[in-house]
């Protein structure tokens, strides 16, 4: 089997940092990536690759039988839509949309897939389909699992399913991967506190909904700490905060509203956070005089990565940029990603691309209005993609 290392792409270098650029340049948010999936169907067509369009909007498929035959289909999700956001950057390529900006790397992950495909289509030397999934609506709108609900797996079956997010701190170009839950469940909640109000200078004429609010963003951290076994991983977070009017400090509300989010990475977890929050949040405002109104919201489910496609996605990397560059057993990560309703369905393995450390372009996280995705890894993401479908598909019969 050839092994393809990112040098062998160095000649599509300039072309995919065009392409990269130019999306990074016109952003497009959930169910609004018109643009980008117009330049992503017209690449892929004049390549000879067959073209669906409409799955969740703006979704494009795009698929690609070997030379060889067989039998086996695989997909390689690449995720297309910008954040709600103001870049800061100011490099002649930046957003020149207001509140829009690729500030996770999504314009990169799309090149990367797209690199892949021209290379795929131009040598199609193996046994099966590739499935090119170009999903919508990636942040914290679902369009993986829209995707799914319109029949993405009816219309276009896979054996396995696999994705790729950059990662800024991961040395450029190195990988990162583990079996089993990787990235966590992603849930949101929100609690209204309920009491009279009534004049700041009198608090015993009412009952006070700010107080239980206040216990209650403190004992939250209680259940993390003394009701999630030691061994779990769980976090809450409170978000948002809002009560009272800010002209009139003296008036106390009537309700005090409090948001937050919370992440696990296993069934029994997730359902004991939603089910102590309302506890909690009942049980203060009982000792407060007040009433809770609670609120739990299921979002994304856990990424959980497929032993068996784990190994085939660590052996790819491994090919791209050898073994000493590729971690197996990276910790998990305390995200959320929407392919995790893929790998509910399918499965398969997510891996990490370093986008670099502060002295390789890549000082800035994700979603910082500084951010951007790291060209240099551009080939690197290709030669992955193919590797991959080779040690898939190249044997298959």
């Amino acid at each position: 089997m050839t092994r393809y290392t990112p040098d062998l792409f160095a000649a599509d270098h300039a072309d995919l940092t065009a392409i990269r650029r130019d999306i990074h340049r016109h952003p497009e948010t959930a169910f609004e990536e018109q643009r980008t999936s117009q330049i992503v169907a017209d690449k892929l067509a004049s390549w000879g690759i067959e073209v669906h369009r409409g799955l969740a909007r703006t979704g494009v498929v795009g698929t690609l039988k070997g030379r060889r035959p067989g039998q086996k289909t695989i997909g390689l999700r690449a995720d297309m839509d910008a954040l709600h956001l103001q870049e800061k950057n100011e490099f002649d390529y930046a957003s020149v949309h207001a509140n829009k900006m690729h500030a996770c790397g999504h314009d990169g992950h799309t090149t990367m897939l797209l690199g892949a495909a021209k290379h795929l289509a131009a040598s199609p030397d193996f046994a099966g389909t590739v499935h090119f999934i170009f999903q919508p609506a990636e942040e914290g709108e679902g369009g993986a699992r829209v995707m799914i609900e319109e029949g993405l797996f009816d219309i276009f079956n896979c054996d396995a399913v696999y994705g790729m997010h950059n990662m800024p701190g991961l040395s450029k170009g190195h990988f990162a991967i583990c079996a089993g839950p990787m990235l966590a469940a992603s849930d949101s909640w929100q609690v209204t506190f309920k009491g009279t109000g009534g004049h700041g200078a009198m608090p015993h004429m009412g009952t006070d909904p700010t107080q239980p609010a206040a216990q209650f963003i403190l004992a939250v951290q209680g259940i993390v700490g003394r009701n999630v076994p030691p061994t779990q991983t769980a976090v809450l977070s409170v978000g948002h905060i809002h009560a009272g009017t800010f002209g009139s400090p003296n008036v106390i509300p009537s309700e005090a509203l409090v948001r937050g989010t919370a992440r696990s990475y296993t069934p029994e977890v997730r359902a004991l956070l939603e089910r102590r929050l309302g506890e909690v949040a009942a049980g203060i405002a009982q000792a407060c005089g007040c009433e809770a109104e609670y609120k739990y919201f299921r979002r994304y489910p856990p990424l959980i990565n497929s032993v068996e496609q784990t190994s085939l996605a660590v052996e790819a990397a491994a090919l791209t940029v050898g073994r000493d560059k590729v971690d197996p057993n990276t910790p998990r990560i305390t995200g959320a990603e929407d392919f995790a309703f893929m790998l509910e369905k399918k499965p398969g393995a997510y891996i990490m691309i370093g986008n670099g450390g502060a002295e390789e372009g890549g000082c800035h996280y994700v979603h910082s209005p500084l951010y951007d995705f790291n060209d240099a890894i551009l080939t690197t993401g290709a030669a992955y993609w193919v590797n991959l479908v080779q040690l898939e598909l190249g044997d298959a019969a």
